[in-house]
């Protein structure tokens, strides 16, 4: 046995079975002399649990001895720090690709075995987000990667691209249902949410074994400087008297004003209102019992205020939302976004969204001296006790609270002092 060289190399003569002329001067390097004359590269080592492992360097021809020699002295390093070349190679081998993982990941979250914060199953509504994060920043930017070469390093570079607006779309795009188009912005609030988005698949793919530590682990995100913006006095008066206006507009469809009442009167979420059914409003017993929502089940007061408005509906008959779509049987109203848009502006309101009317009932609630656990009980926070658990009634204490927060609302939409 001898160092390996180009001319051993060369004038190994072929045999009737593969064999190896192993080097001298670098135990574990050698060259494997085929039948047919082809001659390969390989390094042959033990990793520390014992096992013996070789794997194949590279061709000679592709790569000379030198070269090869090289190679298998940076990977028999390697080797004496405690890795397994040879089982990272099988590995990468294997890997799913971030684009492989994410849809691997929507299948099970169909099936219903992605649990969410909640502790449920996570929401159609909310995988519906989940994919459109995915096709428009996640796949673009990382899909083709293999998840076994993910670095946070790459998350954070991945984080600054997104708010850059490397993957923001100039225009909307169809969403193929009802409810219009699909915006795809970049920025600060764009990056934040699709990193959060990443980070629960990858926290998936820790908890399938599929990876040990997930690179999304600590990346920071970007601050959004959102603020919450709530309805002063006069913008709740302004707002009054444009509902009152368009309600008096026969042409006019009456669901959004009616709806839009409600989540002033309420503090509920859009599509809370939006999808409510006749079967979850119980005005014995002053509240709504909600079958579907961000939390689960969740049980709210309902005011005087807010019955009222409820009360001057006349339900559809064989209808089961309060809020129906004229043509469609069985559909809830399908036209809030351009409605309520439309209401804002006619009303003189800058920056206003239909959440900014729940965050107005809460600063309402907490105008008037409310603790913070009584305004989350009435909005249904998580963990508020009352969205836990699926009960019959409300404490009269709650209730008593929506009526004084709604009546206060009511007080400045019909503009008295």
């Amino acid at each position: 046995m001898a160092r390996l060289t180009k001319t051993i190399v060369e004038k190994a003569e072929p045999k009737d079975k593969p064999y190896f002329v192993w080097c001298s001067d670098l135990p574990g390097f050698g060259v494997r002399v085929f039948p047919s004359g082809k001659r390969v590269y390989y390094i042959d080592y033990r990793n520390r649990d014992g096992s013996r492992k070789r794997m194949t360097i590279g061709p000679h021809g592709k790569i000379t001895c030198e070269e090869a020699r090289k190679l298998a002295m940076v990977t028999l390093g390697d080797v004496v720090k405690g890795e397994d070349p040879a089982e990272e190679r099988r590995s990468r081998r294997t890997s799913l690709t971030v684009s492989q993982l994410c849809e691997d990941y929507f299948v099970a979250a169909d099936k219903g075995l992605v649990i969410g914060r909640a502790g449920r199953p996570k929401k159609a509504s909310t995988l519906t987000l989940d994919r459109s994060m995915v096709e428009a920043h996640i796949k673009p930017l990382l899909g083709k990667r293999l998840i076994i070469d993910l670095k946070r390093s790459d998350i954070q570079k991945f984080v600054g691209s997104v708010t850059a607006g490397k993957t923001a779309k100039a225009k909307p795009e169809k969403s193929g249902n009802l409810r219009g188009r699909i915006r795809r912005p970049g920025g600060p609030g764009a990056a934040s949410r699709c990193t959060q988005t990443l980070g629960a698949i990858l926290s998936w793919a820790v908890s399938q074994g599929v990876m040990e530590i997930s690179p999304a682990a600590g990346v920071k995100k970007p601050a959004t400087n959102k603020r919450e913006r709530r309805l002063t006095a006069d913008e709740f008066k302004a707002l009054g008297t444009v509902f009152d206006e368009t309600t008096a507009n026969p042409f006019e469809a009456w669901q959004p004003v009616a709806e839009l009442r409600l989540l002033a009167l309420t503090g509920c979420r859009l599509g809370e209102v939006e999808n409510l059914k006749w079967s979850e409003v119980d005005f014995e017993d002053s509240l709504l019992r909600l079958e579907d929502t961000k939390t689960g089940r969740s049980v709210r007061p309902l005011s005087e205020a807010a019955k009222d408005v409820l009360r001057s509906i006349k339900p559809k008959e064989g209808h089961p939302y309060v809020f129906p779509a004229e043509r469609l049987q069985g559909r809830p109203f399908a036209g809030m976004k351009r409605a309520y848009r439309k209401l804002f502006v006619d009303a003189g309101l800058v920056g206003v969204t239909p959440h900014v009317l729940r965050h107005s009932f809460a600063s309402v609630g907490a105008d008037l001296g409310f603790t913070d656990s009584t305004i989350g009980a009435m909005l249904g926070h998580a963990g508020s006790g009352i969205t836990s658990r699926y009960t019959h009634r409300l404490d009269s204490v709650l209730i008593a609270a929506a009526n004084k927060v709604a009546e206060e609302i009511s007080k400045q939409m019909r503009q008295q002092e």
